[in-house]
């Protein structure tokens, strides 16, 4: 068995939005390097299980992809016991005040 180009690596492990290499969709999530049945069209996502043919090695990543995120939109999970609970009778906006 012959070693793998580095192309045929990233495939293998391909995550993420990639344009559908089946051409039946405008895009089509991959997993591990494998298609999966959720596509996306126009913006629009469904499913749609992938071909039963081989999917093709060069894999080009979606335009429309989400770029990877710093982390800095995401809370942790104690992030609720920092700040005080909300209490509806220090809220000054549902007294009139601004």
């Amino acid at each position: 068995m012959g070693s793998l180009s580095s192309k045929e690596v990233a495939a293998l492990r391909a995550e993420g939005w990639y344009n559908d290499p089946y051409s039946k969709h405008d895009d089509r999530w991959f997993s591990d390097g494998e298609p999966t049945s959720l596509v996306r069209d126009g913006g629009i996502e469904s499913r749609d299980p992938p071909p039963d043919t081989p999917c093709p090695t060069t894999l080009v990543r979606s335009e429309t992809s989400n770029p990877a995120s710093d982390g800095s939109d995401l809370r942790r999970a104690d992030d609720a016991e920092r700040e005080p609970p909300y209490d509806p009778l220090d809220d000054p906006t549902l007294w009139g005040f601004s």
